[in-house]
């Protein structure tokens, strides 16, 4: 579906806040399923750092663990093979692809990995299924997908319970699903895992500290005005400016607080793919 629209798009401030995110903090479910010599797919990679996490849990001394992180945008994908390159990762490779229709046979990989990209979609239970196709017989399927319905924050904020609202209206207006966590085990029923299939945990993040309130406070504040999600909500009349000003004032005066807390939970998922 060449037509969705990304709800975050691709600004500096965007890309820069995924390009913190490691394995550890956005795979844990995954990482006991990891072992040197697999095949890994990584799906809507964005700027590949969960992907060279990955990559090097997976290197061995043969050269047969390879991951490839897969995005539709060559922008964010030209970062992430610059990332690669100043790590020195050397099994870990990008290429340009489409989650509804990848370009892998049956069964190619042993590991597929999907983050945070299911609850941008219009059509969920059709992109699990073919994250299903090109894993192999054996291997795992790997979904972690946050819930904007859950999340939480202190203090209250008027502004940030606007930046919700309008970020549900522009997901929405996308076709999407912002509280894709508890819808994450239907759509994989839906794409054709049994019960027994599945294996289903959460975690959250939460930013506490002054540095985390910092980069997701501040990042927010700059997304807010400047990113797709101001676009968006100004062509749609979601909000005006003014409306994007005071939700940005919001964040940065959370951000400023001592005693702020963020917390956001995702719901994960360890889908076993059968052997023949």
């Amino acid at each position: 579906m060449d037509n969705e629209v990304y709800s975050h798009g691709h600004h500096e401030s965007v890309v820069r806040a995924h390009a913190v995110r490691t394995a550890a903090d956005s795979a844990p479910h995954l990482l006991p399923h990891l072992a040197p010599g697999q095949r890994l797919l990584d799906v809507g990679c964005g700027p590949g750092s969960i992907t060279l996490d990955l990559a090097r849990r997976i290197a061995s001394p043969d050269g047969s663990g390879q991951a490839i992180g897969v995005d539709r945008s060559e922008d964010v994908l030209a970062t992430a093979r610059d990332l690669a390159a100043a790590q020195g990762v050397q099994n870990a490779t990008y290429e340009p692809g489409n989650i509804y229709d990848l370009q892998y046979d049956d069964g190619s990989f042993d590991i597929v990995h999907a983050h945070q990209v299911l609850h941008h979609l219009a059509d969920p239970v059709a992109a699990v299924r073919e994250l299903r196709r090109v894993t192999a017989p054996g291997g795992v399927l790997s979904l972690r997908e946050a819930d904007y319905a859950a999340m939480s924050w202190f203090p209250g904020s008027a502004a940030m319970d606007r930046w919700r609202e309008v970020y549900d209206a522009i997901s929405r207006s996308n076709g999407a699903e912002p509280n894709a966590g508890r819808r994450l085990l239907a759509w994989s029923l839906d794409a054709g895992f049994e019960p027994a299939d599945l294996d289903i945990t959460a975690s959250t993040w939460i930013h506490g500290t002054p540095e985390r309130r910092n980069e997701f406070g501040l990042g927010w504040a700059e997304r807010a005005l400047h990113s797709s999600y101001a676009e968006q909500a100004l062509e749609h009349g979601f909000a005006d400016l003014p409306a994007l000003e005071s939700i940005a004032a919001g964040w940065r005066d959370w951000a400023s607080d001592p005693a702020a807390v963020f917390i956001m939970p995702s719901v994960e998922l360890i889908a076993h793919v059968a052997q023949d």
